[in-house]
């Protein structure tokens, strides 16, 4: 898909918009573990995601190969519309993107400040993103999908930066909406020469990949009802699906109730605030203790954009203090 100067050329065009992202060891994750562990905090980026790399790579692509684009139209959950809304705003250009309807009501603010037109359609994201394809051969937008080469080589200068830091990690959770975190995670990897196992994570509301990785092949689902919004895949990308199978050891699933879980141990033990997606790769740990025991372990925050309502209904009565102790 790349080879190691073009990845590392796409570091540079990242880095002109943003610094590294921090890659820190928290004693109270790895005692809760038992394992060495390191957090990769892409909840740390101009938009609160990983997503932004992909869309800072892709437009700098964009512009340079076609200067007369004019703007791009896309479908979203959130981070992937704020990635190219915030890129746009960047480079100048206009921005429509989809979303279903119901979707986060913080972060369809979010990619309108950024400069985004805003789409509600539909009842969830497969919906939304059919309905932009409809709509770019009418308004003659660039169509930029969920999954491309391009996204991918921009998210995977996270990877990039962390396995540079961390070059004896011995495995490493993902978690997997469309695919091009782990996708980079797997090719940063492999162009580095490393040996750790990368382990993909889906939720069991939202499993297509799980299924599909099992199956050998692209199997759907009907639904996708995941509180986990960036995990809320029903239709896997058949390139993406290649990439996984070949380069990922496995795929765990985590239940909603696992995911609110990780959220609260990453809010006691770290202070950080992480969304369903981002949270995942650590209840996918929490899930696989016996099996980490006593090694090195790279978690992928992947974001920190949930909702208030969400984190105040889904998260807050759990961590209600009880005898002075935490419920986590």
């Amino acid at each position: 898909m790349f080879d190691l100067g073009q990845l590392e050329r796409a570091q540079d065009v990242v880095g002109a918009a943003m610094p590294p992202t921090p890659a820190y060891a928290w004693p109270l994750l790895s005692e809760r573990l038992g394992a060495d562990v390191i957090v990769k905090h892409e909840n740390h980026t101009p938009i609160g995601a990983f997503k932004v790399r992909g869309g800072l790579v892709y437009l700098d692509r964009l512009k340079r190969e076609r200067p007369d684009a004019v703007g791009v139209i896309s479908a979203t959950r959130g981070n992937h519309g704020q990635s190219l809304a915030y890129a746009a705003s960047r480079y100048r250009m206009k921005a429509m993107i989809y979303v279903p309807s119901g979707n986060s009501v913080e972060k369809n603010r979010a990619m309108r400040a950024f400069g985004a037109e805003l789409v509600e359609y539909g009842e969830d994201f497969q919906a939304a993103r059919e309905e932009a394809y409809r709509r770019a051969e009418a308004t003659g937008l660039h169509i930029v999908p969920a999954f491309h080469p391009n996204l991918v080589l921009g998210v995977a200068t996270y990877a990039l930066e962390l396995l540079r830091k961390a070059p004896d990690l011995d495995v490493l959770y993902v978690p997997i909406g469309q695919g091009s975190g782990i996708c980079g995670c797997i090719m940063a990897r492999d162009l580095l020469g490393l040996t750790t196992e990368i382990v993909g994570v889906q939720s069991t509301e939202a499993p297509s990949y799980a299924l599909s990785f099992a199956a050998g092949t692209v199997v759907t689902t009907e639904t996708s009802n995941t509180l986990a919004d960036g995990m809320a895949t029903r239709v896997p990308d058949p390139d993406a699906l290649a990439i996984i199978r070949k380069g990922a050891s496995r795929i765990v699933q985590v239940s909603d109730d696992e995911v609110a879980a990780a959220i609260r141990a990453y809010w006691t033990d770290t202070h950080n605030l992480a969304e369903g997606a981002g949270a995942a790769a650590l209840a996918a740990a929490l899930q696989e203790k016996p099996k980490i025991r006593g090694k090195r372990v790279g978690l992928i925050l992947s974001g920190g954009n949930i909702d208030f309502e969400l984190f105040n209904r889904w998260v807050v009565p759990e961590t209600a203090v009880a005898g002075g102790k935490v419920l986590v």
